[in-house]
């Protein structure tokens, strides 16, 4: 649970576009004597932590959702504040509010950091006091801030306008590589043919969601190549695709694989193209246990904390809120993640806090440091990002005024562990016992998307497009029952789950997968006929 990981290989746009997005704000309200409006202006300004592997095109529609998103939860937690100072309704409203932002950041797969800043920046706000008239003001400097993150959010693509499509290519390529690297079909080989059709199936969502242009297309072609590579590993040259991958680097031409014979396998992205998503209500639906999870464990989270006379609450309520994750045993390990980070973070606090207090700015610039290390060190893994996160929001309490450090630091060390024990016997108590029909459903598909494919395969000339349609519907539903499976399997007190029917599925889905790739002569230097032979096994 604790291992460090490789960091994410954009690590530094989120930490450099953070610190574009808070610093000016911040120093502006420096110059004006008034830090005690910087908790309105970094509510918009955390929004440039957002979106970061989206293609520009949907960049721009999810930052500007975010934008109104943060600005909504404000506003509901500031008319609150301005309305009822009982600390008994605030938390009931921070639960319910961290809730609807844990299904609607789910539901749409946001990303990260998802509801966790949404949570922080609402609960904060609702133990803030405030009067009516107030709350117009904070709003309109959220909103102010928001739209600057937003063009902090949009400026890298004046310099790069392909970037996150190349990056998910090339990650889509590699992942194929080291899929078709691996020898054997042992443990392995399923780890990286898991995480191969996990890289392929988010290259084409993030190529979907691109505006259509040369480039893309030239882009799509390639992550054909690494579908075909996972479909036939043995056929595949591991080396060809990693020189692909790094020729994607940098703002030089896309490579053009020299194998393509036609555009025809291009047609299941158009029909894909056309299918769109299922409406949110019916995402929101399966959602339903992990939004009571969090409901429930957030409010008594909060009302625990005020059993035991913490002055602030909502540190408890947003550690519950940060723990719920796909399943009970990812929620433990959060949890444990979430209680070392926030030890080890309130002895950096206590380490910092004497240079923190020389002056105002010495706290402006301690703030926006740890804002860059949090970010550039949570894709490590999430406690060691805690460790910047947690010294940086007890230092935000001081903007207004300062405050005794060793009271922070006993709150913010008793908020941690009640959150953490109460938000997890929150998530034991509510099981998700919609998992198993989940699985059921995406197991269900999965051996359709392969009867289909079988059947087109079967026939001596199918329509054009609809082998290749077949093909990306049988992988993306491969995909999809791997991602249920895993959820699922790290559920506890439900009925017991088809695993041998799982890998059996997932065994003859990729055989299929492999059959289609050399009936449609993708692979030159095979016949079509071992692709028929194939399924007959």
């Amino acid at each position: 649970m604790l291992r460090l990981g490789r960091p994410s290989d954009i690590w530094f746009k989120p930490a450099l576009s953070v610190i574009a997005a808070v610093a000016p704000p911040n120093l502006i309200l420096l110059a004006l004597g008034r830090l005690d409006l910087a908790m309105y202006t970094m509510a918009g300004s955390l929004c440039a932590l957002y979106a970061h592997n989206r293609p520009y095109a949907a960049r721009a529609r999810v930052l500007a959702w975010v934008v109104l998103g943060m600005t909504a939860g404000l506003a509901v937690a500031l008319l609150t504040a301005s309305l009822t100072s009982d600390a008994a309704v605030l938390v009931t409203v921070g639960a319910l509010l961290a809730a609807a932002q844990k299904a609607l950041c789910d539901a749409t797969r946001l990303g990260p950091p998802a509801n966790v800043v949404l949570t922080f920046i609402s609960s904060a706000a609702l133990f803030t006091p405030q009067s009516l008239g107030q709350v117009p003001g904070h709003l309109g400097l959220a909103l102010a801030a928001g739209a600057w993150a937003w063009l902090i959010g949009m400026a890298p693509g004046l310099l790069r306008p392909h970037g996150p499509e190349r990056r998910a290519t090339a990650h889509a390529l590699n992942a194929a590589a080291a899929h078709a690297a691996t020898d054997g079909p042992g443990d392995g080989h399923a780890r990286t043919r898991a995480a191969a059709a996990a890289a392929v199936h988010a290259a084409w969502q993030t190529l979907l969601a691109a505006r259509a242009t040369e480039s893309r297309r030239a882009l799509e072609r390639l992550v054909v190549r690494a579908e075909i590579a996972l479909a036939a590993p043995a056929d595949t040259d591991p080396k060809r695709l990693r020189d692909w991958a790094r020729d994607l680097r940098g703002t030089g031409p896309v490579p053009h694989p020299g194998d393509l014979v036609d555009d025809d396998e291009l047609l299941g992205v158009d029909a894909e193209l056309a299918t769109g998503q299922p409406p949110l209500w019916l995402r929101l639906g399966p959602l339903a246990p992990i939004a009571a999870r969090t409901a429930l464990g957030c409010a008594l989270a909060g009302y625990a904390s005020l059993a035991v006379g913490v002055g602030r609450p909502y540190w408890a309520l947003v550690t519950a809120a940060s723990l719920y994750q796909a399943n009970i045993t990812l929620t433990w390990s959060r949890g444990v993640q979430r209680v070392v980070g926030n030890l080890v973070g309130v002895l950096a606090f206590a380490a910092l806090v004497p240079l923190a207090h020389l002056t105002q700015a010495a706290l402006v610039l301690v703030c926006l440091a740890l804002n860059f290390g949090a970010e550039a060190l949570i894709s490590r893994n999430y406690w060691l990002g805690s460790v910047c996160v947690t010294p940086m929001a007890l230092l935000i309490t001081e903007f207004a005024q300062v405050q005794d450090s060793g009271r922070l630091i006993t709150e913010r060390l008793v908020d941690t562990l009640v959150g953490a024990v109460v938000g997890f016997v929150a998530a034991v108590a509510v099981t998700n016992r919609r998992a198993g029909d989940r699985l059921g459903h995406a197991l269900t598909a999965a051996e359709r998307a392969r009867e289909q494919a079988a059947r087109l395969l079967a026939e001596p000339r199918p329509a054009a497009g609809a082998l290749e349609s077949a093909r990306r519907g049988l992988a993306a539903a491969l995909v999809d029952l791997r991602a249920t499976a895993d959820a699922a399997s790290g559920e506890w007190w439900q009925r017991a789950l088809p695993e041998e029917r799982v890998v059996a599925a997932e065994q003859s889905g990729h055989r299929t997968l492999a059959a289609t790739v050399r009936r449609q002569g993708l692979l030159l230097d095979r016949d079509a006929s071992t692709g028929a032979e194939d399924v007959r096994r």
